[in-house]
């Protein structure tokens, strides 16, 4: 019982962290779309006015679906934070929407390595989703490691592309 408490206390003192560092009214995400929307019917974001909508092509949910990281690293940066927060806004206004969100590596290391370090990546965003109120019926993680690269070159510009999360929303 007091491990309970102790992680719900932890899970609050994280969310009332971010929501400070917070590049977007948090009061507005959990409101933004509610009243059941419908997955693919869209939300229009209610402090930005943006439409959050992943079926959408105009939409950011569409535009903006990749989280990027360091070199052997899964921490999120805090220039992604909009994008999550964005999904994350969607998510909780459509609360039968699944995501899946794929944690992705560049060539480098080896196959085992590069599995679970793209799994990592995927679990901080999914981290980070839960902690902004999403549900975690709601996300399922996979890693690809290497084996999905979006740029095949060998530049530091082409590793940089293939170390992301991407964010793959099912109708």
């Amino acid at each position: 019982m007091r491990s309970r408490i102790a992680k719900s206390l932890t899970v609050v003192a994280l969310a009332s962290s971010l929501a400070a560092c917070s590049s977007v009214d948090l009061d507005d995400q959990a409101g933004a779309g509610s009243g059941g929307g419908t997955a693919g019917m869209g939300t229009t974001g209610a402090s930005s006015g943006q439409i959050l909508d992943p079926f959408n092509p105009q939409s950011v949910l569409a535009q903006q679906r990749s989280v990027y990281f360091d070199y052997d690293s899964y921490t999120v940066k805090e220039e992604f934070r909009p994008v999550i927060e964005n999904h994350a806004r969607y998510l909780t206004g459509n609360t039968q929407q699944r995501v899946t969100i794929e944690g992705h590596t560049d060539a480098r290391g080896g196959a085992e390595y590069n599995l679970a370090l793209g799994q990592r990546r995927a679990d901080a965003v999914r981290r980070t989703l839960t902690l902004l109120g999403v549900s975690d019926a709601q996300i399922e993680t996979i890693s690809f490691g290497k084996e999905k690269p979006r740029a095949l070159g060998n530049t530091e510009a082409d590793y940089a592309e293939n170390r992301r999360a991407d964010f793959v929303y099912r109708r």
